[in-house]
């Protein structure tokens, strides 16, 4: 199997964990807290961060072998992550227009990889 596609399945999933980090933190913000201490110093909030930082190592592992022009495109599935995350844990709706516009990023992607 080629080396540069499991590198970008590597990267793609700390994108994935990084998502699934900022809904935590969404997730967070929605609760009311008695005090701003306890607003950032929640187990929710240090465990999103925490995931936060592995995602980051994760991707500078992962740019090993993926070439940093392709970074940014992969990035962008966060925005196709969030959206379907949002939709199953908070409850938002998922309208055309961002099907659309999740739609258009896998073809963005999918035009970018098959060019390299």
């Amino acid at each position: 199997m080629n080396t540069m596609l499991i590198y970008s399945g590597i990267f793609i999933f700390s994108v994935c964990i990084s998502s699934v980090s900022q809904i935590m933190l969404k997730k967070s913000a929605l609760k009311q807290y008695d005090s701003r201490i306890k607003e950032y110093l929640n187990p929710l909030v240090i465990i999103a961060y925490g995931i936060f930082f592995i995602s980051s190592l994760v991707t500078m592992f992962a740019y090993k072998y993926v070439p940093l022009s392709m970074g940014p495109i992969l990035e962008s599935s966060g925005y196709i992550f969030v959206s379907v995350l949002s939709y199953i844990f908070l409850n938002e709706k998922l309208s055309k227009r961002k099907l659309t516009g999740m739609v258009i990023i896998l073809i963005g992607i999918l035009v970018f990889s098959i060019q390299k």
